[in-house]
This record gives C-alpha cells, sequence and structure tokens, in this order.
C-alpha cells in the first residue's frame, strides 16, 4: 500500500499556515500542524481532529529535536511560523533578537533539522517571506530584516540542497486577511490605502496563499528551486 505524503507545517493553527494544511488535506496529505501558542494548538486540533497538532516553539532547539524524532520522513516542509512586534519595540535590542531568533534563525534550525527527512523522500520546503523580502519598513525592523533574510536563506539552501534531491522555494504573501493584519483591514484609512496600491483591488485570503503553496510543491514545479514568488495582487509593482 502506498505510504501518504506528509506535510509539516510551522505556524500551521492559524492564519496562512492552517489554510495551507487545509489544502493538503484536501490532496490527501497527512497534515502536521505545529503552533507554538496553546490556545491556537487547542482551537486547530478541534477544528481538525484528523491532523497531527504539536505545541512547538521554532526557537527552542530542544523542542525542534523532539519533532524530528517524532517525524523521520516529511514530503513537504512549510516555515510559516512568523512574529512581529508593533509600536516600536523592535527598535529595542532585545526585541529584534527575538524576532530575528523566530522568523529567520527558528526557520533555519527547523530547515537543517528536517534535512535527512526531506531528503529520504526528495521532498520540498517552501518558506513564507513577505513583501518586506522586497522594501523596508520604518516600522518593525526586525520583521523586514528577518523576511529579507529569508528570501537570502532560500536561494542559499535551494543551491546546498539540490544534489540531495530538495527544493527550496518561498512564497511572499502580500495584505492578507488574518489575525495578524486585522488592525490594518478594520482601519478605515490604512484599508482604503492598501486596496488603492492594489491592482486586483482586494485583500488576500489565506487561501490565495495555499494555493501557491501547493504548486510549489507539486511535481508540477518540478523543475523550480530557490524562487522567491509574490502573492500581493500586484502590489509590488503598483
Amino acid at each position: 500500500m502506498t505510504r501518504p505524503s506528509t506535510i509539516l507545517i510551522t505556524g500551521g493553527t492559524s492564519g496562512i499556515g492552517q489554510a495551507i494544511g487545509e489544502r493538503f488535506a484536501a490532496d490527501g496529505f497527512v497534515v502536521v500542524a505545529v503552533g507554538r501558542g496553546q490556545e491556537d494548538v487547542d482551537a486547530c486540533q478541534a477544528a481538525h481532529p484528523d491532523w497531527l497538532v504539536r505545541r512547538s516553539d521554532v526557537s527552542s532547539e530542544s523542542d525542534v529535536a523532539a519533532l524530528r524524532e517524532e517525524f523521520r520522513e516529511l514530503d513537504v516542509l512549510v516555515n510559516a511560523a512568523g512574529m512581529l512586534l508593533r509600536q516600536g519595540q523592535e527598535f529595542d535590542v532585545a526585541n529584534f533578537a527575538r524576532v530575528v531568533d523566530v522568523n529567520l534563525t527558528g526557520m533555519m534550525r527547523v530547515c537543517e533539522s528536517f534535512r535527512p527527512a526531506l531528503a529520504t523522500r526528495r521532498g520540498s520546503i517552501v518558506n513564507v517571506a513577505s513583501m518586506l523580502s522586497f522594501f523596508g519598513s520604518g516600522f518593525v525592523p526586525a520583521y523586514s530584516a528577518s523576511k529579507g533574510g529569508v528570501a537570502q536563506l532560500t536561494k542559499s539552501l535551494a543551491i546546498a540542497w539540490a544534489p540531495q534531491g530538495i527544493r527550496v522555494n518561498a512564497v511572499a504573501p502580500g495584505w492578507i486577511k488574518t489575525p495578524l493584519t486585522e488592525p490594518l483591514y478594520t482601519d478605515a484609512g490604512r484599508n482604503q490605502a492598501i486596496l488603492d496600491r492594489t491592482p486586483l483591488g482586494r485583500w488576500g485570503e489565506p487561501g490565495d496563499v495555499a494555493r501557491v503553496v501547493r504548486f510549489l510543491a507539486s511535481a508540477d514545479a518540478a523543475f523550480v528551486t530557490g524562487v522567491i514568488l509574490p502573492v500581493d495582487g500586484g502590489y509590488l509593482i503598483a
């Protein structure tokens, strides 16, 4: 009997990560959704009782090691875990380091930990980058720096791990309606400014990103690696 394919998604218990899990589950994947907050983990497990939902912090070596021991073969790894701090908090050096540790160092920690599991299956990694992988922000410097790093890490691992049959790509979501962006799309002024610059004239939905991740992880993208693919309704070109 054919072994079902397995996807592990950090940040998979809410928002874009959870939508990615739902998209892959529809294609028969075993979904391992990983989240840091217990409330999100519990809610995700209740909503998706057939998923394997785990609480883990990507900035913790021991947490990631425990996940690695549980899942020794993997077809797809999606790194969607991330954080930002508002109201100027990222200008504090300790806060800056904390954001980078989750968004960038944590991503590398997970990628390297699961590299043998992916090599066994000649699997695929899809990282979640950002519009701020391409331009800066005067409000969230740590988030911007970390997401710029995600783009370069994606390209670097794509080169390094191609001989092992592992493809590494990234999506760069634009303005997507998630709990993280709720303060923006519920603010009439900010919402209109975003819509005015987005050629397709709407906010993205988590499913818009999930469908692109599914493509990048599929055989249809078998000759694609090292790509940072915007999913932004045209925001970057406007």
